[in-house]
């Protein structure tokens, strides 16, 4: 079994040993502890049930555990032989283990750390690595997000609009370290549409799906960004823009529209345009609207002002964006682009450099000081 495959049966393995009684921060150490002694043991001697195998042995890692702990009531549970796979009610303990990882009391970074371990089945060491950030400090966040969520039950409902949100946050890292964040996140919710029919959950795997498929030509060998009008369109992924469309279709087909199946079908009208002039922004302007009457996002006000500059022209665009506070996140950086548009390269210019003083990343930042020193070359000559 490769690397994905044993992380894929992770949340299965812990929702086992919580119906035999450990709790879960007890039976995600203990599948961690079984995890590391597959990667030692497993290349040499395979087992015939992988699944089994690593219940037998994260049981017994949890039993000496518990014995270990003077001031624990003492198990004697005796195992024989590795247990098969469990019937289908491990499908609801999984179901409830993404649930449990993205319990309301977690803060959005601890409950995206303890998705990523216990449904991920990620190790710590390649969480920190993907997050930038030193081993201990992201054991430490784990342990803190497995204490607050230590009573809680696996049989209780969840919020499947939580785990999304934790799911997309996931996908929006991206790739750092040796683990692809977005893929994983891909990987994540296709599981989580196997295990509930939501219209959500296919709406976010289609927007996952749509955007992964222009991430081939999103940068330049360089590392610096290709704006989408500017993109190699050969490059995109028709296979994955195909499922994703087909996945949308879906949803939309249940008639219970939400804000992923919206942004969803903003990005199948963007992958539908064989060239940025193609694009259909009228339809897009719909979209926003829609995601406007879902959400009331300032986030999806400023990004409706792009959509009616495209379509109506850079002045209408100026005016969707008069209502928004310029301390918006990327307020500066639209503005800049609908200026540019309506010919004030003087402002636009002005307004390129503020927004790559204010920017959340190095490549971002190196776009828009490029954009700036661009107008104002212009100028000069």
């Amino acid at each position: 079994m490769d690397e994905s495959g044993l992380r894929a049966v992770v949340p299965s393995v812990i929702a086992i040993l919580g119906r035999r009684g450990a709790g879960f921060a007890a039976a995600e150490d203990a599948v961690q502890e079984a995890l590391v002694e597959a990667v030692r043991v497993w290349p040499d001697d395979p087992p015939r049930n992988p699944q089994g195998w690593l219940v037998t042995v994260a049981w017994r890692k949890f039993l000496d555990a518990t014995r270990a702990d003077a001031s624990r009531r003492r198990r004697e549970v005796r195992v024989e032989e590795e247990p098969a796979p469990g019937p289908a009610g491990e499908v609801d303990d999984t179901l409830q283990l993404y649930f449990l990882c993205a319990h309301p009391s977690l803060s959005p970074a601890s409950a995206v750390a303890l998705t990523l371990r216990a449904v991920g089945g990620l190790t710590t060491r390649q969480i920190a690595q993907a997050y930038l950030v030193p081993e201990p400090t992201m054991a430490q966040r784990i342990s803190r997000a497995k204490r607050t969520v230590a009573g809680a039950r696996f049989d209780r409902p969840g919020d499947v609009g939580t785990v999304l949100r934790v799911l997309y946050l996931v996908f929006n890292e991206g790739y750092s370290g040796d683990v692809d964040l977005a893929a994983e996140a891909i990987r994540l919710t296709r599981e989580l549409a196997a295990r509930i029919e939501h219209p959500e959950v296919e709406g976010l795997l289609a927007l996952m799906l749509l955007h992964h498929a222009r991430r081939p030509a999103r940068t330049r060998s360089d590392g610096s960004l290709v704006p989408l009008a500017e993109q190699d369109r050969s490059r995109w992924d028709t296979r994955l823009i195909a499922e994703g469309v087909e996945v949308l279709q879906t949803a939309l087909a249940r008639d219970r529209l939400g804000e992923f199946q919206a942004q969803a079908a903003v990005a199948a009208l963007h992958a539908d345009a064989r060239s940025a002039e193609e694009t259909d922004w009228v339809q897009i302007v719909e979209w926003y609207d829609e995601l406007v009457r879902l959400t009331d996002s300032p986030v999806v006000r400023l990004n409706r002002a792009v959509a009616v500059g495209e379509a109506d022209g850079a002045r209408a665009g100026l005016a969707a964006l008069s209502g928004l506070a310029p301390t918006l996140p990327r307020y500066a950086a639209v503005a800049a682009y609908l200026h540019e548009r309506d010919g004030n390269r003087v402002t636009a210019a002005r307004l390129y450099a503020e927004a790559a003083r204010a920017a959340a990343n190095l490549p971002e930042r190196d776009h828009l000081t490029r954009q700036a020193a661009r107008l104002n070359a212009g100028r000069v000559s």
